[in-house]
């Protein structure tokens, strides 16, 4: 491990991850952020490759068994003071540890899709951290996005998801509709969720190949959208609620998902 502090942060290196804070970096350099200790033990876990990880003499007393473990990995290393640690973190208070890694590479295979997700302009990342938690606890196959919708590579979705990022397949797609098509035309059912709907989720049989369509909560799904759906959806909801927060409708549709798959 490289035992020289870097207590710059003018370092070329360092001006070049606080780049990674924006967007528009994160897809220039295909590169993300992993801030945090319990992000970074969840992609050594699942072997996903690390480029470098920054971390302050303190985290590396204290965590001497994941050290060893990047060690192992051969991945990069870099000690740096806490100032430099603070200022490449997107967090007011890091633990000591943040990782750049190379964004995904992949997208999830629709033939094989027996419950997938596919989520409309979302635009809160925690929402979507959480709906990628949920979705790893259900067992979903893939998660797709339109891309008016909040960065999948964003440190907030990442953090959000409790480290469940690297265990659903998530893609954004530039034709959206054309996504949901194609697991149409693979067999998979197209539910979408709507509060006009005559129909309640219970009413659904999610033992069939399915794909859950979702808009956000301010705009719900696009009317082409609507029509390509095969089910249309409600939630029921006591007089005078309008909605609920999309993160909670979807683990409502995906554990109802879960409890017909176990009964059948």
């Amino acid at each position: 491990m490289n035992k020289t502090i870097l207590t710059s942060i003018q370092n070329p290196l360092i001006k070049q991850v606080r780049k990674l804070h924006r967007s528009k970096e994160r897809t220039k350099q295909n590169l993300m952020l992993l801030e945090g200790t319990n992000l970074v033990e969840a992609a050594c876990q699942v072997d996903y490759k690390l480029d470098t990880v920054f971390y302050t003499e303190r985290w590396q007393e204290n965590h001497q068994p994941l050290c060893r473990k990047i060690a192992e990995k051969e991945i990069k290393t870099q000690l740096v003071s806490l100032e430099v640690l603070n200022a490449i973190a997107t967090t007011v208070n890091p633990d000591g540890v943040v990782a750049i890694a190379p964004r995904l590479a992949y997208e999830p295979a629709i033939s094989k899709t027996k419950l997938g997700i596919a989520l409309q302009r979302l635009q809160d990342p925690g929402n979507l951290g959480t709906i990628i938690r949920t979705a790893a606890a259900t067992s979903v196959d893939s998660i797709w996005l339109s891309d008016d919708s909040v960065d999948i590579h964003s440190p907030k979705v990442l953090r959000a998801s409790v480290g469940e990022w690297f265990r659903v397949p998530i893609a954004t797609a530039q034709n959206f509709s054309e996504v949901v098509r194609q697991h149409q035309q693979a067999g998979a059912q197209i539910v979408a969720t709507t509060s006009q709907a005559n129909k309640s989720y219970w009413q659904v049989d999610f033992t069939r190949p399915t794909l859950l369509l979702l808009g956000n909560e301010s705009a719900g799904l696009s009317s082409d959208l609507m029509a390509i759906a095969d089910e249309q959806v409600k939630i029921p909801l006591a007089n005078g609620v309008e909605s609920l927060n999309v993160a909670v409708a979807t683990a409502l549709l995906l554990y109802e998902a879960k409890r017909q798959s176990i009964i059948n």
